[in-house]
Formats: C-alpha cells, sequence, structure tokens
C-alpha cells in the first residue's frame, strides 16, 4: 500500500467553543487512523498548546512545517467555526491537494448557544478558497462515524495519490512506435510542457545489450526471476533458455527503470525485438505490471500514463492491466472482448499455473507469451488521451463475462450500453487500448483531475452526475 503524507491542520475560531474544538481534533484524529490507510500524519503539535490553526502569528510555522514535510495533501477538519483565510493562505502555499470538512453540529445548548458551527465556517472557507484560486475537495458536513465521511476521506487520499504519482512520472520508452500503430503518436512535447511528463527513450540496442549481459550473470535477479517462472507458469512449450533469455529481459527492464527513475514502461514490443534477441517480452511485461511497474505494448506512451493513474487510485494495492478493445461478445449485445498477447499479470490468471508459450501471431513463433483467461469480476476500464491540445480520461465500469475461448491473455466483460461506449471511444480522443485494474478507481480518477489542470474526466458509466452523487453520500443518507 502506498503511503501518503498529510497534512493535518484542524482549525477553530476564538468566538467559538475551544474545548470542543480540541475534542474533536482529537475524535477526526482517532477515526482516520482506523480506516486501514498507510498515512503519514504531519500534525501541528509543537505549534502551539492545542495542536489547532487559529493563531495568524503562526501561519508562516505552519507552512513550513508541511513544506519541510513534504507533504502530498492538506487536510483542514473545521473542529468549530475555523479561521477561513489561514486555511486559504497555508494551502496556496503548500499547493496540494485540500480537503474541507467538518463534523456536524449538535443541538444548540439549552441556553441556545451554539458550541461550533462548523457547517457556516465551511461555507465561508470554501469561498475564501476560491478566492485563492485554491482547488479543494468537500466532504458533505457529517458526524464523525457516519460512512460519508469515511467514503469520502478514503476517496480523497487515493485522488492525492493519483495527484502524487502522475506530477512525478517519468516513461521509459524502448524504442519508438511501431511503424503501422499511428494510432499511439503522442506529442512528448506538450506532454512535458502542460503536465511535466517526462519520456526517458532508450533503443532496442540498448534493451538487447542489457538483456544478454544480465543473461550471462548470476545475479540474484535473474535466479529469482527464473525461480518465479518455473514455479509459476506452465514452461513445457518453450525451453531452459526461452526462460533464461525472458527472466533476463524483464531484469534489465526493471533496471532501466530504476536507473532513469521511470515508474511506468512503454515498450515496442513486436515485431523487430524477436528478431534481436529471439524472444517476445509480453511475459516480462507481465511480471514487470504485477511489481507495480506497468509495462504498455506498442510504445503507448498514453496508455502508460494510464496505467500509472489507474494503479495509484487503488493506493497501488492492486495490479492493471493493458488490453485491446477488441470484438462484440457474439451474443451479449453489451459484451466485449478485453485481450492482448500475453501481457496480463499472473496473479489475475484464472488457471493454477497458466502457459508460457510462443507467440501465435507470428510464422517463426518466437516464446515469450503468458496466455489464458483472467479472472472476472467488477473493473474499472480507463483511457488518457488527447489531441489538438486538449486531454480527457475516459472512465467506466465493467463486469467479467463467459464467453468463447481466445488466444492471448483476455477476459470478456459487459458494460451497461455498449453502443454508448463504442461511439464514445470510435470519436475519441480514444483508441482502441484501455488500462483496467479490479477495483472501483473511477471516484478518485475523477476526483484528481480537479488538480490536473488541463485534464478533463470523461465518464460513461457511472455518469458525472452519478459519480457527484456518490462523493455526496446521497446514496447513503436516502
Amino acid at each position: 500500500m502506498e503511503k501518503i503524507k498529510l497534512g493535518f491542520a484542524p482549525t477553530r475560531r476564538f468566538v467559538f467553543s475551544k474545548e470542543d474544538a480540541y475534542k474533536y481534533k482529537q475524535l477526526i484524529r482517532e477515526k482516520i487512523e482506523s480506516f486501514g490507510l498507510d498515512l503519514e500524519i504531519v500534525d501541528l503539535e509543537g505549534i502551539n498548546e492545542e495542536g489547532l490553526l487559529y493563531e495568524r502569528s503562526e501561519e508562516k510555522q505552519i507552512i513550513k512545517k508541511f513544506q519541510d514535510a513534504e507533504v502530498d495533501a492538506l487536510f483542514f477538519p473545521h473542529c468549530n467555526f475555523g479561521t477561513e483565510d489561514i486555511v486559504a493562505r497555508v494551502a496556496k502555499a503548500v499547493g496540494k491537494p485540500v480537503l474541507l470538512w467538518g463534523p456536524r453540529d449538535e443541538s444548540p445548548l439549552e441556553n441556545g448557544m451554539r458550541l461550533r458551527d462548523t457547517q457556516c465556517g465551511m461555507f465561508a472557507t470554501g469561498k475564501v478558497l476560491r478566492r485563492f484560486n485554491v482547488k479543494f475537495t468537500y466532504i458533505t458536513n457529517c458526524r464523525v462515524d457516519d460512512l460519508t465521511f469515511e467514503r469520502g476521506f478514503k476517496n480523497f487520499i487515493a485522488a492525492a495519490n493519483v495527484v502524487k504519482h502522475f506530477n512525478s512520472l517519468r516513461i521509459l520508452q524502448i524504442s519508438t512506435r511501431p511503424s503501422d500503430f499511428w494510432s499511439v503518436i503522442c506529442n512528448e512535447g506538450e506532454l512535458l510542457e502542460r503536465f511535466g511528463i517526462q519520456v526517458h527513450p532508450i533503443t532496442l540496442d540498448d534493451i538487447r545489450k542489457a538483456t544478454l549481459e544480465v543473461e550471462k550473470s548470476d545475479s540474484k535477479e535473474l535466479i529469482d526471476a527464473i525461480d518465479y517462472i518455473k514455479k509459476t507458469l506452465d514452461w513445457s512449450a518453450v525451453t531452459e533458455k526461452d526462460v533464461r533469455r525472458i527472466a533476463s529481459l524483464k531484469v534489465a527492464m526493471k533496471r532501466y527503470a530504476a536507473d532513469t527513475e521511470s515508474t511506468a514502461i512503454a515498450i515496442q514490443c513486436w515485431s523487430a525485438l524477436q528478431d534481436l534477441i529471439g524472444i517476445m517480452p509480453c511475459l516480462a511485461n507481465a511480471i514487470l505490471t504485477d511489481e507495480q511497474i506497468p509495462v504498455t505494448c506498442e510504445t503507448d506512451i498514453h496508455g502508460a500514463i494510464t496505467s500509472i493513474m489507474v494503479q495509484a487510485a487503488t493506493l497501488n494495492t492492486q495490479p492493471t492491466f493493458f488490453a485491446d478493445i477488441t470484438i462484440r461478445h457474439p451474443e451479449n449485445p453489451n459484451g466485449e472482448l478485453l485481450f492482448h498477447c500475453g501481457n496480463f499479470p499472473v496473479s489475475l490468471s484464472e488457471e493454477e499455473n497458466p502457459k508460457l508459450n510462443k507467440h501465435f501471431l507470428f510464422e517463426d513463433h518466437a516464446p515469450g507469451t503468458h496466455e489464458g483467461k483472467i479472472k472476472g469480476g467488477d473493473m474499472t476500464l480507463a483511457r488518457f488521451d488527447g489531441d489538438h491540445g486538449e486531454y480527457s480520461i475516459f472512465l467506466g465500469k465493467a463486469k467479467g463475462i463467459e464467453g468463447p475461448f481466445s488466444r492471448g491473455s483476455y477476459v470478456w466483460v459487459e458494460v451497461n450500453d455498449w453502443p454508448l461506449w463504442e461511439e464514445k471511444l470510435v470519436k475519441g480522443p480514444y483508441i482502441h487500448h484501455s488500462v483496467g485494474i479490479h477495483a472501483n478507481v473511477i471516484p478518485a480518477l475523477y476526483e484528481a483531475c480537479e488538480y490536473i489542470p488541463g485534464l478533463t474526466p470523461d465518464p460513461v458509466d457511472p455518469t458525472e452526475s452519478e459519480i457527484k452523487a456518490w462523493l455526496r453520500g446521497s446514496d447513503i443518507n436516502k
């Protein structure tokens, strides 16, 4: 699970009960620590006796503490009305995703006095954050123990993790796109200028030399990779030499990613590579993707970006799979086949020992594909893409269904309205490549777009209004 550094800045205002504000600071912290997230909480203890944000003279100390700790996100729970100007100035200076929420107020006391007025204070803070041009996430005013708070908080942390990984994205590009794949053309300069996304290119000859060097060694990395392949897969259709070379390619790619500080890889997977080293990279791609270094085929840079975003939305707890959206189900009008030659993570396979095979599309049948059906269940499908200077991320949910046998890695899925999906995908800016994950990460990806200027969420199912209702907890509070 990915660790997130959270700046925890509970706030109060002097005219309301400081005792109740302190009590709720404690209750809120205990609650978020109970959610099971791997959080490093950077609080205000030591700034003042209360550990609360309310004193304007302490503003610079608070900003410095959060900046020095390099927090990934900020949480400003309003423990009473709160001090909106300090919240806004701290948020602006730190420049990270911001969560605004306050616990629901109790009834006024018998004498008519109110202790906290948190909801009223959040109206004020929301306005001031807007004045400061600070984007923020808001959870509906509710009680500490309400599911609405838990859902909203977890979704915000996931969205913050997406933003964290998106803002530090560097992709290892192994060779150019295949000449026939015009659909994966991307604007590297625009990705850097607009989003700060870096691409580090190397050649196929670079990876060939690195692979052969690893192959000659007896490094622990290589031995572990060979053992994993032999233990996990049925490799009877290939030779011992093939297994060693596939493992060597996997180690070489991982070393290159580490050396270049790349978090994802896009590779020209066919067909020059098989001519250079005699294997296909599909299984190596699959193993690396299982190890949280997603690898996309056909040098699909936008696919690699999508993979990092989708993976981060689970706090890096689950692997993605990179798929072609290929054909409609022969019987189910809303069914579709997700397929690729053999790159889906081994951990997703239905079979206990999936087949390591020779590639079925090429005459020389180079080994290296990992074939078989993967598990179904609920999934998210996503695609970051763009053209003409405009970028969006397609978002939709799907569910695994039964369907005919296919070569390669595959799974049949059902969606709510395939003609609508097809229209959106064909009219673009999307292509036939998508990234899937066995989790509902659509609300987190949707919220992350709030903090990524120039990226528009483009949900097909659920709709934008349905996502917003879910984030508000409208289904909980009926």
